[in-house]
């Protein structure tokens, strides 16, 4: 169902492992917008941070800002897929952000004041036009404040942490159930207490729990409140 004359912004924030880049990226293909993964800017400039500027298990704050500029990130579709996909100067990264690595340092990265204010521009400048679906976790209350349609996804903590768990054991990730829960315990922790644009739920976004609905019944969920909203 493509709807190219109608031009909304849609925010979608919420919890990690709560499916809302899923869900983005499927509403935007539903229904012929734009579909923008905040998370993965975060997670590009954390990879660049983690390739150079890592020492002694930690990051160089200050060396990261020194070399903002430097960080150019761009979307480009795959026509496989026909999703956007994140490049981080000029090389395709979609897939190497999503490591467990890049896990336990973006949400002490995204935390920076700086970080979120170079990245806020570039989403605001990117979404400015209309017709998009973005996800991320402040997108309703600080990028997009007056967006036109907001969500707020969230879950249990032991069902993100299977979900998760299950993802990367699909990938032959190492790694044990536990130290998955412990990683979004302390990213939850992290993104709800930084002092700059704090994970929370914007008063007029519509809460959805997925803790015991299953994907596609959280997705159709979606697209019914899409349809109304924008009497499509």
């Amino acid at each position: 169902m493509k709807n190219n004359k109608i031009k909304p912004i849609i925010a979608i924030d919420g919890y990690s492992s709560t499916g809302k880049s899923s869900y983005a990226k499927m509403l935007a293909k539903e229904f012929g917008w734009i579909h923008i993964d905040t998370g993965a800017m975060y997670r590009a400039v954390t990879l660049y941070a983690i390739e150079n500027f890592y020492k002694n298990n930690t990051i160089d704050e200050l060396a990261l800002l020194a070399h903002l500029n430097d960080i150019h990130l761009d979307f480009k579709l795959n026509s496989d897929s026909n999703t956007n996909e994140i490049y981080l100067n000029g090389k395709n990264v979609e897939n190497r952000i999503r490591a467990f690595d890049i896990s336990e340092h973006v949400s002490w990265v995204a935390k920076i004041p700086e970080v979120r204010e170079y990245l806020v521009k570039q989403q605001r400048n990117i979404g400015k036009k209309g017709g998009i679906v973005m996800d991320g976790r402040d997108i309703g209350t600080v990028v997009f404040p007056n967006a036109d349609l907001k969500f707020f996804i969230t879950a249990s903590i032991e069902e993100r942490a299977k979900r998760r768990f299950t993802e990367y054991k699909n990938k032959h990730k190492n790694i044990s159930l536990e130290e998955v829960q412990e990683n979004l315990k302390q990213r939850d922790y992290i993104d709800g207490s930084r002092s700059v644009s704090p994970l929370t739920q914007a008063a007029d976004a519509i809460l959805i729990d997925n803790t015991h609905l299953s994907k596609e019944e959280t997705y159709n969920k979606m697209v019914q409140i899409v349809k109304d909203k924008f009497q499509i």
